[in-house]
């Protein structure tokens, strides 16, 4: 039964280290994203651990029982691309949801105490004061309240914010006014002071960040995106800020990846870009939840973190 591990360089060492450790006797292979071992043994292996899966799974992997994800994030994957017993299972690692909340926090924190706008005035000279208002006196909102979004909310708590989110479905986040539906979904934006998207990808997620939600918004209000890069119409996003309506943007995805060098984007004066890091995957916490996971797999139980058939959020 074999382990195979298909992901960058550095990670590999590390998964392929502590897999090794953990299941002694297992063969575990390596090889870079994408790629096949030469010496693999296609109908022995079972688990497959990367971030995204190479294509005609089904027939390269026919005895595969298990995908896991080296990210929250599962878009990239095609279920119907996979042999009918696979499963496919997201990294729900607290490492994670830690660096996110992190990062969210950050970002919050920066738009509330006015940074992009005190980095404008630096770049011209200006020594001036803008008034502060107190963070209970702004809204929070949060797009996503899954593990993600839960990790965020709870890390702002103690600053005294307002906070608010919205699901699909609802969700009960101590501390957390929650939305459902378009109706809600409106009424958060309405009150959001600074907008925080930690969405999934789905076809129903995908543009949501529109021009007719960021108008939606309150004047001068701010925008976090660390969820996927297709979830924002980029254009009205600049219009937005262009225009005076939002006050400043923390990007940590877009789309494309990277953007091309001359996307206005990149020298926005009340743009911060970061290259997809809020979500960064720590191999080590990662393998020691994936050799969990492998461990209830055999013995019969429900995986942390399965994805069933058809659901890509």
């Amino acid at each position: 039964m074999t382990i195979l591990i298909s992901a960058d360089a550095e990670r590999v060492a590390t998964l392929s280290e502590i897999l090794r450790r953990e299941f002694p006797g297992r063969r575990v292979l390596a090889a870079p994203e994408g790629v096949m071992p030469g010496d693999m043994a296609a109908e022995d292996v079972r688990y497959l651990v990367t971030y995204r899966a190479p294509a005609g799974l089904r027939r390269l992997l026919p005895a595969l029982r298990c995908v896991f994800s080296l990210s929250a994030g599962i878009d990239q994957f095609r279920q119907d691309d996979f042999p009918e017993q696979t499963e496919l299972v997201r990294l729900v690692d607290p490492a994670v949801a830690a660096s996110v909340a992190d990062y969210v926090t950050l970002s919050v924190l920066l738009i509330h105490r006015d940074l992009p706008a005190y980095m404008v005035q630096k770049a011209r000279r200006q020594w001036r004061q803008l008034p502060n208002p107190l963070p209970s006196e702004r809204q929070v909102g949060i797009l996503g309240l899954g593990e993600l979004g839960s990790a965020a909310a709870e890390r702002l708590r103690p600053f005294g914010f307002r906070l608010a989110g919205w699901s699909r479905t609802p969700r009960d986040v101590p501390g957390v006014a929650s939305f459902t539906g378009v109706a809600g979904l409106k009424q958060m934006v309405s009150k959001s002071d600074i907008l925080v998207c930690l969405l999934p990808l789905t076809e129903e997620t995908r543009g949501i960040i529109d021009a007719e939600l960021l108008a939606a918004l309150p004047e001068g209000a701010g925008l976090v995106h660390a969820g996927r890069g297709p979830q924002l119409d980029q254009r009205a996003l600049l219009a937005a800020l262009n225009e005076g309506h939002l006050s400043a943007a923390v990007l940590d995805v877009t789309d494309p990846e990277p953007l091309p060098p001359d996307d206005p984007l990149w020298t926005h004066p009340r743009v911060i870009l970061t290259p997809h890091v809020a979500s960064q995957t720590r191999a080590g916490s990662a393998a020691r939840t994936i050799a969990e996971n492998i461990r209830r797999a055999e013995r019969g139980e429900a995986m942390i973190g399965s994805v069933p058939r058809g659901v890509a959020c």
